[in-house]
């Protein structure tokens, strides 16, 4: 039976503790009978399947319920579902460290039924046990035990640092004088403190400030805030969380962390990944050079350093746009309404994918911004799956962008299908008074970006929960998103739905032109600047690390050509340091990947809806059924290559 979706509109904590509590209590239950049954008598459905069923029971708690620690706006809500979230992943751990369901899955296994199984419902069996044995199952007792409470710290170290990030609250006060250089409508949609203004570090206020304030001096201190957000305590936390990954990777058998965790991934290996982020660096140094030198020109003629510091990056980035490419982010805004924006997306998506969005007015959520829409094939019947929408910055909301499963799409113990709902969080420019939300372009691509992920839930069909919508390798996971960037930068696509907010009129030639031609402007900076956060990453969580977090990023910034901040701690902000650890570099391992699959649809045009429906078919529906690089191969009929992701960034 499809599992009920909490009334977001009314939830009390009370709801919360009652209906988490009866998911442990179900996923025990189906746990006792499971390991109850005789070994002549295991089938597929009852161990492997039911195995399934029990952990569907905490993990789609853990979705549905937890999300209310990342929006909702009662404190008391908020602070219930992460202690809640914290109790349904520690017990997620405990069934991977459950000598009795191991013994159940490996008695399964060597029956002759499970020696027949073919396709997915072999890879189930092979992934579970694979599991079993990544989990230290093979261990004694006592170092079983010890995994528990270390693995179970760990999801008290993340659950603690996301939750301080998302109620910080910090910025300056400027004075009007200090805003020179910004549009009245930002400087309108600023709080007012006295005769000054307050700049938070919220996305929407943050980006426009650093790239168009001429104060210098302000753009350092608001960039010094932001580089300290999390505080000493994150710093702590995410050190304390090295420690314990290193200690558990000992224990299981690895050199470090990423040892252990990259066996399951593309990668495979920290030496793969050291050459790919290695091959990457060589290829991209000479447009980082070119990219400096054409930034700093373009500063100094603004007024500015024409030493690129961190502060000044994004407002010579800024001036290079304007004055090589006459591109004005503030100017090609004025024609990014946020309905004409999701218009576009939903055409653009519907087109491709031969689906239909309909808006749902009675949605039950939690909080009025959020929207709901229902997602039905183009051809027409019944909506098959849903989806939120929040997409404005709150207090104490989740700071940056993510979409996630509320409930996944799967093939339930009943035969029926479970419709999938998934949500996604943005912090787009909220609208004022008198003007509508306007997006930058870089919020455009983050919209667009964001619903990839979105699209990869809903349009699964796995029957499986194990590889239901984005469950694929993680280095995989954001390929689906990395390519719809692309429809952003397609002047044909943007002009069928940029328009002025005021007039309606469609956006300018020159715009369209300006937005195309400045893409590559300093791509080879801003891939750098991945590179250094992918390195980082990769250095906690080898086997050289020393154990200080902040020399570290010293070390690795500067030798990625960013001279170091005095008295900052980058690491402390990064949430992907808990959830991608020792991954990120899969973002740009992904986007060479969704570049690559990009060029099917700029051989047949972008909006060609066979290459779209291939595509939904190879990629979309499969989520985790088949490795990365099948789908991949699949969708584009070669070996994938670096060639679209080089030539996307002016190489």
């Amino acid at each position: 039976m499809t599992r009920a979706l909490p009334d977001y509109a009314s939830i009390t904590a009370d709801d919360l503790a009652q209906a988490c509590t009866a998911a442990l209590e179900e996923c025990d239950a189906r746990i006792a009978e499971l390991v109850a049954i005789p070994n002549q008598q295991r089938t597929f459905e009852n161990t492997v399947l039911a195995l399934e069923e029990a952990r569907a029971a905490v993990k789609e708690a853990r979705a549905a319920w937890g999300l209310l620690a990342e929006v909702s706006p009662d404190k008391g809500l908020r602070q219930a579902s992460q202690l809640w979230a914290e109790r349904l992943d520690k017990h997620a751990v405990g069934i991977g460290l459950d000598e009795r369901v191991f013994r159940a899955v490996h008695e399964y296994a060597n029956s002759a039924q499970a020696a027949a199984l073919t396709a997915v419902d072999a890879r189930l069996l092979r992934d579970l046990r694979r599991d079993y044995q990544r989990t230290g199952i093979g261990l004694p007792a006592a170092q079983r035990e010890k995994l528990r409470v270390l693995f179970d710290e760990l999801v008290e170290l993340a659950s603690a640092f996301a939750a301080t990030l998302a109620g910080w609250r910090d910025g300056i006060v400027v004075d009007r004088d200090e805003l020179a250089g910004l549009p009245q409508a930002y400087i309108e949609g600023l709080e007012r403190v006295g005769d000054g203004y307050r700049v938070w570090l919220d996305n929407p206020e943050f980006w426009p400030f650093m790239c168009q304030a001429h104060s210098a001096t302000r753009r350092r201190e608001l960039l010094k805030k932001n580089l300290r957000k999390g505080g000493a305590q994150n710093v702590a936390r995410l050190e304390r969380a090295l420690v314990i990954r290193r200690e558990i990777a000992d224990m299981l058998g690895h050199s470090c962390w990423a040892g252990y965790v990259l066996q399951t991934r593309m990668a495979k290996t920290p030496e793969a990944v050291t050459t790919f982020l290695d091959d990457l660096r060589r290829r991209v140094a000479p447009k980082v050079a070119a990219d400096l030198a054409e930034m700093a020109d373009a500063n100094e003629a603004a007024g500015g350093s024409r030493e690129m510091t961190q502060w000044e990056q994004p407002h010579a980035i800024s001036q290079l746009k304007q004055s090589r490419y006459a591109f004005d982010d503030a100017e090609v805004a004025q024609h990014l309404p946020l309905e004409a924006c999701l218009e576009g997306l939903f055409t653009t998506t519907g087109t491709i994918l031969g689906i239909r969005f309909e808006e749902v007015s009675d949605a039950s959520v939690w909080h009025p911004d959020v929207r709901t829409f229902d997602v039905g094939e183009a051809t027409g019947g019944a909506p098959f799956a849903r989806f939120h929408l929040d997409l404005f910055p709150r207090p104490d909301k989740y700071k940056h962008a993510m979409a996630l499963a509320l409930r996944a799409g799967r093939r339930l113990a009943d035969g029926s299908w479970q419709q999938p709902v998934a949500v996604m969080l943005t912090n787009l420019t909220r609208p004022s008074a008198d003007t509508p939300s306007l997006l930058r372009h870089c919020e455009l691509v983050t919209l667009f970006h964001e619903f990839g992920h979105v699209l990869h839930e809903v349009l699964t069909r796995a029957e499986h929960l194990r590889y239901s919508g984005a469950e694929t390798e993680i280095d995989f996971v954001e390929a689906p998103s990395q390519m719809l960037e692309h429809w952003c930068w397609e002047p044909d696509v943007v002009a069928g739905f940029a328009r002025h907010h005021r007039t309606g009129e469609p956006m300018p030639k020159h715009l369209l032109a300006a937005l195309a031609a400045a893409k590559t402007a300093a791509s080879g900076v801003l891939t750098m600047q991945q590179l250094a956060f992918a390195t980082l990453d990769a250095a906690y969580h080898s086997a050289q690390y020393a154990g200080d977090s902040t020399a570290t990023y010293a070390q690795v910034y500067t030798q990625h050509g960013d001279a170091y901040v005095e008295g900052t701690h980058l690491q402390s902000g990064i949430t992907h340091l808990f959830g991608y650890d020792a991954a990120y570099y899969s973002y740009l391992w992904a986007k060479v990947l969704g570049d690559d699959m990009y060029t099917r649809f700029q051989e047949a045009g972008p909006l060609d809806p066979a290459i779209g429906a291939h595509y939904r078919r190879t990629v979309l529906e499969r989520g985790g059924t088949v490795d990365g690089q099948t789908m991949v191969r699949d969708f584009l009929g070669r070996e994938p290559s670096h060639d679209a992701f080089l030539h996307d960034i002016g190489l």
